[in-house]
């Protein structure tokens, strides 16, 4: 078995290190809010002229099997609010809330799932198979670098509370999809066009005794089987 060179040891470790910089500023939710860790939120991009559609939910990337890993693609149908998620922190920090420092593990909440050999955390897939513009997809390790997000201020003043999501590898934007052409995230090369969205508080919260919840009924209704 080859073993890992000292250089990506290190690599491995300055990446590591870098998760737990501090000195950012609070993320908040679409009423002002921080956003706090381990609790549930929507991720609901920005409605523009060109974009009108509703949260994000995972779907396939592909009209042929295998189905499995899912994409994470945006809802056509403006009020389906998407599919709750959590933030967690690749390493154990004493921390509270979401910071814009802090490189941060996104997980989708869902007592419903199509593909139960994979997480529910978000990736960046690096699989050689992967194009220029990775997909994101479900499938993550919390603790491998490719699984971590960073959330980035990408508004202020009549804009603020919106933010970019980014990667080590470039910003998080949208590609068309398989489905009707619904977009699907994917890390872009234009950093000038990164999905800007908002984070909303979910009430609706699932708990151990409800099998589906009215918000993974909607959230889940882009799910294409």
């Amino acid at each position: 078995m080859k073993k890992p060179s000292v250089i990506s040891f290190l690599i491995t470790l300055l990446l590591a290190a870098a998760v737990c910089i501090h000195g950012g500023e609070p993320v908040n939710d679409k009423d002002g809010n921080p956003v706090k860790l381990g609790e549930l939120y929507f991720i609901q991009p920005v409605k523009t002229r060109t974009n009108n559609g509703g949260g994000l939910v995972p779907a396939t990337t592909s009209i042929l099997p295998p189905y499995c890993p899912l994409g994470i693609t945006q809802t056509l149908l403006p009020y389906q609010p998407g599919l709750p998620v959590n933030f967690t922190l690749p390493f154990a920090l004493e921390e509270t809330f979401v910071q814009t420092s802090l490189a941060v593990n996104i997980e989708f909440n869902s007592s419903i799932w199509a593909c139960n050999e994979f997480s529910k955390f978000w990736k960046v897939n690096e699989t050689s198979s992967a194009s220029e513009e990775p997909l994101i997809l479900i499938g993550g390790i919390p603790q491998e670098p490719n699984s971590w997000f960073k959330i980035e201020i990408a508004g202020e003043g009549a804009e603020a509370n919106t933010y970019k999501l980014t990667t080590s590898t470039g910003p998080v934007g949208t590609t068309p999809g398989v489905w009707f052409g619904a977009p699907q995230l994917a890390v872009i090369n234009d950093t000038a066009k990164p999905l800007l969205v908002k984070f909303k508080k979910v009430e609706d919260v699932p708990t151990a005794t409800t099998s589906t919840t009215r918000v993974e009924k909607l959230g889940l209704r882009m799910f294409p089987f």
